[in-house]
């Protein structure tokens, strides 16, 4: 994934955009940037590998070195940015956030028409540059970035900040990452996460649509293209990766993360009758409210029978190496013996897609003496990986736990009867959660339902883009 935060102000922004833009760290691990633009100075830029030290640290500097009062900052887990470019439309900084599938044949077609890339990312070239080279072949901004968008297979919100000292924000064609715009007294600010902009002292201005593009300066916002009808926002900005004050399309993360959890209780209702359950848990972090929604539906007690310790595993460290990855993960692990050692535990999860670390905290249940783990997805089975962000992103479909698990029960012949699989109450259902179940130990395995989870996020199904699951555009 990835966030971005820009402002544009009276007064110097560069402060409201390295906190800003530190508080959307939870979105990528790679790279962070900050460009800024000075009436006097011009566009200055600074890049840093964030891999293995937080934002914060690497761009305090930064607050001193350079200054400006419209400014814009990144956290991406996939290339650096901001860049810089220079074009016939001007001069201005872009950062990105989505993904680009068919980057390889726009990068032809750029290059049969006389451009040329700079920056690369390994052997890859930059998605940003490639963004930008799009938008430059057009006269103006905002035909610019309808292009990109329109030829990308993908998706791309985008922020630039131009040498007028302006933003131009632009949310992708269909809306699938949220775009907010703040406002304060000084001026406006445009981000990812809601929360991150209110902790500054703006308050809500508007949510850009689908597809809308807005010219931000620090004493107005002019809409410069309209929002399109289709709009497919994420749903896993609720369940998994949006930050827990956050709200899209007015629908706070905790909130429906809570109310999921109640919803889940509620269609397990005839299991928790059955099952002498002693705390109800969740996996931390983003399956913690959840777990709780769901305790306090079936009334069985909430506990965290182990702590993720974080002070010194920060999520931002994370080696390469599959098994050292692992290895990492149970190291975070702090049990509450108390909480396991002859328990029957049920924990909830905000999402299973491969299921390796899963099975490593099941594991280290039983060696503490657990009697019991019984597992609860928060989400539908994952059927698919992500083509349009970089959640559940993997080499293929037959990483995912569910598909494995179907294709060892039936074959070429099981992606004919998804939907079947999907539900617990036909025989295929049943056979892939039980299989499950003796592959990681699960006591029992069920998941949210797409109408459960549809309800709790409670905005129309038809904007909510659930292909992870269903397969369907």
């Amino acid at each position: 994934m990835g966030g971005f935060f820009g402002s544009v102000k009276r007064t110097d922004a560069l402060f409201d955009v390295f906190i800003g833009t530190d508080y959307h760290s939870h979105l990528g691990t790679k790279r962070g940037g900050i460009a800024a633009y000075d009436p006097v100075i011009g566009l200055q830029r600074e890049i840093h590998n964030i891999e293995n030290a937080p934002f914060r640290t690497k761009f305090e500097r930064t607050l001193s070195e350079m200054r400006g009062n419209a400014a814009i900052g990144c956290i991406s887990d996939t290339d650096p940015q901001p860049l810089l470019m220079v074009s016939k439309l001007g001069k201005y900084a872009i950062c990105t956030i989505g993904i680009v599938n068919n980057a390889e044949a726009l990068m032809k077609t750029v290059l049969a028409r006389g451009g040329y890339f700079d920056a690369m990312t390994g052997s890859k070239v930059n998605s940003n540059e490639l963004i930008a080279a799009l938008i430059n072949t057009k006269d103006d901004y905002v035909e610019g970035i309808r292009y990109a968008q329109d030829v990308i297979e993908g998706t791309a919100s985008i922020l630039l900040l131009t040498d007028r000292g302006t933003l131009i924000a632009a949310r992708d064609k269909l809306g699938r990452l949220p775009v907010l715009i703040g406002k304060s007294n000084e001026g406006f600010c445009v981000s990812f996460e809601s929360f991150a902009y209110k902790k500054l002292g703006y308050v809500d201005y508007k949510e850009l649509g689908a597809g809308e593009i807005a010219e931000i300066s620090a004493d107005c916002v002019t809409q410069l293209s309209p929002p399109h009808k289709e709009m497919r926002i994420c749903a896993f900005l609720w369940t998994y990766y949006g930050y827990p004050t956050s709200s899209y399309e007015g629908v706070n993360v905790e909130v429906m993360r809570t109310r999921n959890g109640e919803i889940l209780a509620r269609n397990d209702s005839a299991f928790h009758d059955s099952y002498d359950i002693d705390y109800v848990g969740g996996v931390p972090d983003s399956g913690t409210p959840h777990a709780i929604g769901y305790a306090n539906a079936c009334k069985v007690p909430f506990a965290r029978p182990y702590i993720k310790y974080t002070p010194t595993w920060a999520r931002s460290f994370m080696p390469v190496n599959q098994a050292d990855r692992n290895r990492v993960a149970k190291m975070k692990l702090i049990p509450v013996h108390e909480l396991i050692d002859g328990k029957r535990l049920l924990l909830v999860d905000d999402s299973i897609v491969r299921g390796t670390q899963l099975r490593e905290t099941v594991e280290f249940l039983y060696s503490h003496g657990a009697k019991a783990v019984h597992m609860r997805s928060a989400c539908p089975p994952i059927m698919y990986g992500c083509k349009y962000l970089n959640f559940s992103r993997s080499s293929g479909d037959m990483d995912l736990i569910t598909r494995r698990t179907m294709a060892e029960l039936e074959g070429d012949e099981a992606i004919n009867h998804l939907e079947e699989y999907c539900s617990s109450d036909t025989p295929r259902g049943r056979a892939m959660r039980t299989s499950i179940c003796k592959k990681f130990g699960f006591e029992s395995l069920e998941f949210q339902s797409l109408e459960g989870l549809i309800e709790a996020i409670g905005i129309e199904p038809c904007k909510l883009c659930t292909y992870c699951w269903t397969g369907r555009e």
